[in-house]
């Protein structure tokens, strides 16, 4: 009897550990770096290098942990001098090294700019292809809270504007852990647009998503909802605006907003945008980088030179940051940003017109 107990209990746990498989809850964080552990351990030649990326474990804690495990060879502490360990870097990648470059925000990147543009976009072409440079650049990217404007703005538009590299950003658990991956094996420079504030956010990952060869292709967006009365395009930060927006839109306004994230920005999935828009005739965006030349602005072009234009039932909008330094004040830092009564008044309108 003890024994048939026994074996039920062991059933009974197996299934459970089973569905409890299915899907498990990661920050943002955690996917970064359970994915940066699983691809250091996969190869060798993959190192991380940074401000504070080893024994402070990282300054938003992305790299927590590594370097107690890989040591100072493979998680390596750099001083505060940017343009000098992202040449570095690019270095030892057009060495065959694959070196993930983190900065502790992007804005702090522009004084490397020269390397990721001038020489890591660019070497590929100059020479012929013969010069590969396998490297990853990642950091926060866009506007946090309350630290100024020289720490809060969105590199989107500038880097996405450069020959040579592939930008990415993701915005959940699923899309960090899987675009990094596909970001450190490719052959090329790839430029990964992470969020301050999405760090601690936590998503449900697919089971599937855990496996160690799990990648997202770049250049694939995603539906994060699916609708039939307008399409709002996001990235990053912005598809959780736009998808709190779709259910304000639901629920009060009974429009039924498609959300689609982006995901990859160069590559940019026009033929996604293209297919949303002639299922919904209705279209807008929400982009956290400043109006003018914007990612938004780069879609709207896309759209009105495919055949996607004779779909439009009303003009396409752009929901984006004012265009000033994003102010320090909270109240106005808030009044600069996109919020989701921005993208609900938009969309309301975008909806109502003939």
């Amino acid at each position: 009897m003890r024994r048939l107990c026994s074996s039920r209990i062991a059933a009974f746990a197996a299934t459970t550990s089973t569905l409890r498989a299915v899907s498990t809850d990661l920050t943002v964080r955690q996917a970064l770096n359970s994915a940066l552990d699983e691809e250091l351990e996969r190869d060798n030649s993959v190192f991380i290098l940074g401000e504070e990326v080893g024994n402070y474990n990282g300054a938003y804690k992305v790299t927590k942990s590594l370097y107690e495990k890989y040591g100072s060879s493979r998680v390596m502490d750099m001083p505060i001098t940017e343009h000098g360990f992202t040449g570095m870097a690019v270095g030892a990648a057009f060495n065959g090294m694959k070196p993930v470059c983190e900065f502790m925000t992007w804005n702090f990147a522009l004084q490397a700019i020269d390397q990721i543009v001038n020489s890591a976009a660019k070497g590929l072409y100059m020479s012929g292809g013969q010069l590969k440079c396998p490297i990853v650049f990642r950091g926060p990217n866009g506007a946090s809270a309350g630290v100024g404007a020289q720490h809060s703005q969105c590199l989107a538009p500038w880097l996405a504007s450069v020959p040579g590299l592939k930008v990415i950003a993701p915005y959940n658990s699923e899309d960090a852990r899987g675009m990094i991956k596909a970001a450190i094996r490719d052959p090329n420079p790839v430029v990964i647009l992470e969020h301050e504030l999405m760090y601690g956010e936590t998503f449900s990952v697919s089971d599937e998503a855990l496996g160690k060869d799990f990648v997202i292709p770049f250049g694939k967006a995603k539906i994060e909802k699916e609708g039939t009365d307008i399409s709002i395009f996001a990235f990053s930060k912005a598809v959780g605006i736009a998808l709190s927006a779709a259910a304000v839109l639901q629920e009060k306004y009974n429009i039924n907003a498609e959300v689609v994230n982006l995901r990859s920005l160069r590559p940019l999935d026009r033929e996604a945008i293209i297919k949303s828009i002639k299922k919904t005739n209705r279209a807008m965006t929400v982009d956290e980088s400043f109006p003018f030349c914007n990612i938004g602005a780069e879609i709207l072009a896309s759209v009105m030179e495919s055949e996607a234009f004779d779909y439009l039932d009303a003009p396409m909008e752009r929901v984006s940051c004012a265009d000033v330094p994003t102010p320090y004040a909270k109240e106005l830092e808030v009044a600069s940003q996109p919020q989701v009564a921005d993208v609900v008044a938009v969309a309301q309108r975008i909806c109502l017109r003939k």
